[in-house]
């Protein structure tokens, strides 16, 4: 993945959500029904001088956009463990100084907050999980999240019922549950 803005995807002052909107693009290049997939974020400038060789690797040698100051690339990381939970996982990440942020962008399904009061008590994860599934209000979304070590965040939500780049809800408030898991893999 390269920094260069995807087709599609706007464009955006801020670094942070440069780096989402890609990830977002780049994911949904993939299609619907995909695993979770985390993304470390390093600083474009220091990538290239400091590893000019990884930088050509992912067509980063050259790019003008890429040397403005505080330009983000994301790595794509190593597929998370099947079956384990999102949350036990990243309760076993640390980052080297090296990376500035991290993201991850993973689908679920959301109820709107009617639906939400609806909820019968009680149920284990399981049976709540069946229960939203069936729902005939819920939304698949998928969720990408990104943190930087300076406490910087910011999120874009995608509906697949409106599967479009200019559909794509971004801000940092999004998915605070999530965003506070990533920046805890900082704090190692």
């Amino acid at each position: 993945m390269s920094n260069n803005a995807t087709e599609g995807t706007p464009l955006a002052a801020n670094p942070l959500t440069r780096a989402v909107l890609e990830i977002d693009a780049y994911a949904s290049g993939l299609g619907w029904d995909q695993p979770a997939r985390l993304f470390a974020l390093v600083d474009t400038a220091r990538l290239r001088s400091q590893e000019p060789t990884l930088a050509e690797q992912l067509g980063l040698a050259g790019e003008e956009e890429a040397a403005a100051a505080g330009a983000l690339t994301p790595i794509e990381q190593d597929e998370l463990p099947e079956g384990a939970p999102l949350d036990e996982f990243l309760a076993t990440i640390a980052w080297p100084d090296v990376i500035t942020g991290c993201a991850l962008t993973v689908e679920r399904l959301m109820l709107p907050p009617s639906a939400e009061a609806a909820i019968p008590k009680g149920m284990d994860d399981a049976s709540l999980s069946a229960w939203v599934a069936a729902h005939p209000e819920r939304q698949e979304v998928r969720m990408t999240v990104a943190v930087l070590r300076d406490g910087a965040r910011e999120s874009a939500v995608r509906l697949r019922s409106k599967d479009t780049p200019s559909e794509v809800l971004t801000g940092g408030g999004l998915v605070p549950g999530l965003a506070d898991a990533l920046a805890a893999t900082f704090e190692a």
